[in-house]
């Protein structure tokens, strides 16, 4: 017999929250024989799964039940965490390094430790799904910005953005191959954010889990690196360095508010798994992780040349793209009138798969684009997944 349930009325965050588009995507996008270039992944052939068992066998050898108990952050990865932020030229402290489940995780804390209902924030106008949830989700107000295909956030919208009322609390942006548009902020205007944030005493999300993941061109400094003001809350992420079943990631924030934002991690899910944290941390100890970057950040870049070459021999016609220097999307942006939402249900029939645009998009527009993920498809398959595209686009267009 089946209960019948009383009518609750449900929480703000609750009521307003909507589960990400892009989720019932990729389900539909991962029937067999899908050629699938929605997926937002890192190439599964490159996830260490063999040297990963060994570390995690060597940790629960030498630590035993203290890798399965409750406990306090492992030490030796924030140690490490912590080197890392201040080789790419940040002045922090060890104690400014929280370690989280997945930046998504801390996208969620500062946004619950900086927003109440009604406040208004700064994102990109195209910006990860994410960020919408823990924005406009929450019932926060959003302000958008445009994002630039060849230098990132568009630093002119910002300043008006925070120059007018009511003054917004929190700016979001993502620095490095952006998802979903795959474009980077160039080094000037990523001195000139923290510089706006310092000017207007509005705080910046720098939402950074593809910085490592470049394949041509030189990296660039986090804005964290340019903040003089403590303004600036950085998010870091393993879980597409290596693995995103890992959900592991960290924050650094200003030291002053470690102890709000660890109070408010722990009414979320109290901490990081001791097993995953002691197992990454053996996996960089023994060198691993940076020959681990290199072969899948070449793979990555392999694939992206060959999905530029397919567009341009099959889709020039009818559509313009981004040309990232890493990460793992490319955006493009069809003629007018072509609807990538309409286009669907005809894709996945003919086993293609992408992400509409208009998900990304937080005030609705930009039916004319789509998300495309070169990681997990050979060159023969991206040519050919292009090629299925190309058909059904043209038809429409």
């Amino acid at each position: 017999m089946t209960m019948k349930t009383i009518s609750l009325q449900l929480g703000s965050d609750a009521a307003n929250l909507k589960r990400s588009e892009i989720r019932r995507l990729i389900g539909l996008a991962a029937a067999p024989g899908v050629l699938s270039c929605a997926a937002g992944l890192p190439s599964g052939e490159h996830i260490p799964v063999n040297e990963f068992r060994d570390c995690m066998d060597t940790v629960l050898q030498r630590d035993g039940s203290r890798a399965l108990q409750y406990g306090p952050q492992y030490e030796p990865l924030t140690q490490w965490i912590f080197e890392f932020m201040r080789r790419r030229n940040v002045d922090c402290e060890l104690e400014q390094v929280l370690i989280t489940n997945g930046a998504q995780q801390g996208l969620a804390i500062i946004s619950r430790l900086l927003l109440d209902r009604n406040d208004v924030a700064v994102t990109e106008e195209i910006t990860f799904t994410g960020i919408q949830q823990v924005t406009a989700g929450r019932g926060i107000q959003v302000r958008t910005i445009p994002t630039h295909p060849d230098h990132g956030a568009d630093m002119d919208a910002l300043e008006k953005a925070l120059q007018k009322e009511p003054r917004p609390k929190l700016v979001i942006l993502i620095p490095d191959f952006h998802n979903p548009l795959g474009v980077s902020i160039v080094k000037e205007n990523r001195a000139r954010a923290a510089a706006l944030a310092a000017e207007y005493a509005v705080p910046i999300i720098e939402d950074d889990p593809y910085s490592q993941l470049r394949f041509s061109g030189k990296p660039l400094l986090p804005i964290i690196s340019h903040d003089r003001r403590g303004l600036v809350f950085y998010l870091g992420s393993f879980s597409k360095m290596l693995a995103p079943a890992m959900r592991l990631g960290w924050i650094v924030a200003p030291i002053d508010l470690i102890p709000k934002i660890r109070a408010l991690r722990e009414s979320l899910d109290l901490e990081t798994s001791a097993l995953i944290q002691r197992s990454v941390a053996e996996f960089i100890h023994r060198g691993l992780l940076e020959p681990h970057l290199e072969a899948m950040n070449a793979t990555h870049g392999s694939r992206c040349s060959a999905m530029q070459s397919a567009l341009e021999e099959h889709m020039a016609d009818v559509a313009t793209w981004t040309h990232p220097e890493g990460g793992l999307f490319i955006w493009v942006t069809l003629k007018e009138g072509i609807n990538s939402r309409q286009l669907f249900k005809e894709a996945i029939e003919r086993k293609v798969a992408y992400v509409p645009g208009e998900a990304f998009a937080i005030q609705g527009g930009h039916e004319n684009t789509m998300r495309l993920s070169f990681c997990n498809l050979t060159d023969e398959q991206i040519h050919e997944a292009i090629k299925r595209l190309s058909a059904i686009v043209h038809a429409q267009g």
